[in-house]
């Protein structure tokens, strides 16, 4: 653990992804702000080099390694999350992979599970257990935050599996909006366009249009997300953030082609 703060009056969050990109961003906006912050992902060594950029005075921060895809690593990361902070106040389902950009009949089916495991299964299996402590914890209730993208509303070329599941998750965000209004918990979707992370540094070189041509896209600093769901996390649970989208203003996303 990292960070120092009297957790009794400090509210406590979950983030998936946490190793990279938006997760690691939102992770350390959270914590510099006082949550204590349990960090979920596959690669132990960069959960903790997210550790190591944790902000002096602020929560702390605990690495726990996880296959969200995997229905016992999920219970044992939520079990954890209870042990250590003993309640939860904010789940973050951000973790997604996407497959090769390929045409749709050409993928295998290895590949198409593969990302319904992690951004759908994932995010369904982290809400049930995000719910189950919310719904018996006192005070009662909390808040969950889904990652949904741009590829919520629209596809890219070649990208039915992300697509699909992101599509997917806004059905979820609603489920979990409604199922869980009479146990006071809140459920929004932040949908990102062109962050500045790891997957996105290929935008500079182009990347595949709708008319088949290739394009550099604009790009926004990663830092403008990571504000963005702390105010939706910061909102008391009497009022919520549905739906939001913030993306790079000039990348092809409002408009035909």
């Amino acid at each position: 653990m990292r960070g120092g703060r009297n957790m009794a009056d400090k509210k406590i969050a979950l983030v998936t992804g946490a190793g990279s990109g938006i997760g690691r961003a939102v992770s350390l906006a959270l914590q510099g702000a006082g949550y204590a912050v349990v960090l979920a992902g596959r690669r132990a060594a960069e959960l903790e080099r997210t550790v190591a950029m944790a902000q002096p005075g602020g929560g702390e921060m605990l690495a726990m390694p996880t296959d969200i895809g995997n229905p016992e690593a999920v219970r044992a990361l939520f079990a954890k999350a209870k042990e250590s902070f003993g309640r939860l106040d904010l789940l973050f389902n951000n973790a997604g992979i996407g497959a090769p950009a390929i045409p749709m009949e050409d993928l295998t089916y290895e590949q198409w599970n593969a990302v319904v495991s992690v951004n759908l299964t994932g995010a369904f299996l982290c809400a049930q257990e995000a719910i189950k402590m919310m719904k018996a914890q006192s005070p009662r209730g909390g808040r969950i935050i889904n990652n949904g993208s741009i590829s919520a509303h629209v596809p890219r070329p070649n990208s039915a599996p992300y697509t699909a599941t992101k599509h997917a998750i806004t059905g979820l965000t609603k489920c979990i909006s409604l199922d869980g209004r009479k146990y006071d918990i809140a459920c929004g979707q932040i949908d990102i366009g062109n962050a500045t992370t790891e997957m996105t540094a290929r935008m500079a070189s182009g990347v595949p249009q709708a008319d088949g041509s290739r394009k550099p896209e604009p790009v926004m600093d990663v830092r403008h997300v990571a504000d963005a769901v702390l105010y939706m996390a910061g909102l008391p649970l009497d009022a919520n953030v549905q739906f939001m989208t913030v993306m790079a203003t000039q990348m092809p996303f409002v408009g035909r082609g």
